[in-house]
């Protein structure tokens, strides 16, 4: 029998510029935001409780550090922003 990867949604929450460059760099690539992340995640869990992955893609190794200092206060006002925008 095979199995089959189910897709599951994931919210993050990113400071505005990450996404932004996020969404650049897939395109570059033409790949997805949720690709990059899927892969980046499978790479850094690949070996989990051993010694530290060392093949990491530079892809995926652009990722490392994105995060840091990223704060929830900043994402809501993002999505306050981002919803009182009319529609254009």
């Amino acid at each position: 029998m095979s199995s089959v990867a189910m897709s599951k949604k994931l919210t993050l929450r990113l400071d505005e510029n990450v996404i932004e460059r996020a969404k650049a760099y897939a395109a570059e690539r033409d790949t997805s935001v949720s690709r990059l992340v899927e892969e980046y995640f499978a790479a850094v869990t690949e070996n989990e409780g051993e010694q530290p992955q060392t093949s990491i893609s530079e892809t995926t190794r652009q990722f490392i550090g994105l995060l840091e200092g990223a704060d929830e206060a900043d994402y809501k006002q993002y999505l306050e922003e981002k919803h009182l925008e009319e529609p254009t």
